[in-house]
């Protein structure tokens, strides 16, 4: 069992990615599965499926070069790290994303700054 999820899925698509693999299997959570749908929704990863206790992603590439080129884990087990919504950074001038875990949910740095909700600064992509 791993301890922290969020790294676990970080180092996983890293990984593959470095592997050129088309997809993946990680450990079902919720946290797990809100970063993947905004990840869905941010354009960087094609699909996510669960399937019985796994949930399957299909990653993305771009003329054979993957859509995500840097995973940042922010927040650690042992350190971590929030933000009220006034300092939530801009990630690569605005190319990349930011995700934050908030009292209305994970959403990315963005939305958040929108909703005027800080939180636990995630990690960052792009």
């Amino acid at each position: 069992m791993v301890n922290d999820t969020v790294a676990d899925l970080l180092t996983r698509i890293r990984n593959a990615q470095m592997r050129n693999k088309k997809e993946i299997t990680v450990p079902v959570t919720k946290m797990v599965t809100s970063i993947l749908a905004i990840l869905k929704a941010e354009g960087y990863i094609e699909d996510f499926s669960k399937e019985e206790k796994n949930l399957l992603v299909k990653l993305k590439y771009i003329n054979k070069k993957s859509a995500i080129t840097h995973l940042e884990r922010i927040s650690k087990p042992g350190v971590r790290t929030y933000l009220n919504y006034q300092e939530i950074p801009r990630v690569l001038n605005g190319l990349g994303i930011s995700i934050f875990s908030t009292s209305k949910g994970l959403m990315t740095g963005k939305k958040a700054k929108l909703e005027k909700t800080g939180g636990e600064y995630l990690c960052n992509i792009w």
